[in-house]
């Protein structure tokens, strides 16, 4: 019988592919190429799954395009590169790869806050450059991280691990803002308490940023809620690029009006906002909350899982768009 037929937008692990090959026929981009809209389209002709990173597009143009594709897995958790609406009328199942980096990635969160409210970057920065010539008393003093208020904008996985981090390794009072309340066991697990969002703007010394993109929090923090912020603050972003106005925080911390950010996500990433470049209390990251080799490597089998599931019948495992499936 023959295979059915898969492109993988991106290079990715040897023995992924090779697991894959033993079920498809596998067109692989190893060379990692940078595959614009009319290349990803040529490669998926005559192709029904597509295996992708969350840097590619799929949207009507491309679903058009494509008649034939009936699934794109996600090596990542979140999916704002799916039309969602535009796939469902394709009957296109989208997948992503959830769970499975949520303690490398709060990690990541905590190394980070810690990174800017230290001025860990800005010190290293000065030292390389052959400035150190003598002590001072108060030589790029931080924000103390124990002990001090967190405040988590987003409470789900991942925002609960960095919660628990942040309660039970370092003593912070914890508070939250969330779509919806959690239960009272997972907030005492937590030590955090629930809050409205303009709250824990106002009383956090350090805000983490965990929500999912979605037009409603295109935004979330621009120049209205950084002013609601305490001077002393830090912001940390590895949510998505867009939840924060990345124009409105250079110009606070340019202006000193937060004390400093760390931001792993992006507007128009790759791209960088040039003036978020030229501020030296910000410690800058190219999206790698989950770069951890088996983490990145249990992401990729998950987006294999949800191919080989769902193209041979036995389901894919972690849809976000299942009522696709239920037609």
């Amino acid at each position: 019988m023959e295979k059915p037929a898969i492109t993988l937008a991106r290079a990715v692990f040897p023995e992924v592919v090779e697991r894959l090959a033993l079920h498809f026929e596998v067109l692989a981009n190893q060379s990692d190429a940078s595959w614009g809209p009319h290349e990803l389209a040529h490669n998926l002709q005559g192709r029904v799954g597509l295996f992708c990173t969350g840097s590619e597009r799929i949207d009507a143009d491309l679903l058009a395009a494509c008649p034939q594709l009936r699934i794109c897995a996600n090596m990542a958790v979140g999916y704002n590169n799916f039309d969602l609406a535009a796939m469902a009328a394709a009957g296109v199942v989208g997948t992503n790869a959830p769970d499975v980096l949520t303690e490398t990635t709060a990690d990541f969160g905590f190394a980070l806050l810690m990174a800017a409210a230290r001025r860990v970057a800005e010190s290293e920065h000065f030292l390389r450059a052959g400035k150190w010539t003598r002590w001072s008393f108060d030589m790029f003093a931080g924000a103390e991280v124990h002990g001090s208020t967190l405040g988590i904008i987003g409470m789900g996985r991942i925002g609960q691990g960095i919660a628990m981090r942040g309660a039970h390794g370092f003593g912070m009072q914890v508070v939250y803002y969330n779509r919806s309340r959690l239960d009272a066991v997972t907030e005492a697990a937590c030590k955090a308490r629930y809050v409205d969002k303009d709250e824990l703007l106002a009383m956090s010394d350090h805000v983490v940023l965990v929500v999912p993109y979605s037009q409603s929090s295109h935004h979330l923090i621009g120049e209205r809620e950084l002013h609601l912020m305490k001077s002393s603050a830090t912001l940390v972003n590895i949510a998505r690029g867009g939840v924060v106005d990345d124009a409105a925080l250079a110009r606070a911390l340019a202006t000193r009006r937060i004390a400093a950010a760390g931001l792993d996500v992006f507007e128009g990433e790759p791209a960088v906002h040039p003036q978020l470049l030229t501020v030296p209390n910000v410690v800058l990251t190219p999206h790698i909350a989950s770069a951890t080799m088996p983490t990145r490597l249990a992401m990729a089998n998950l987006a294999a899982d949800n191919l080989i599931g769902f193209l041979l019948g036995s389901g894919p495992v972690t849809p976000v768009n299942a009522d696709v499936l239920a037609r």
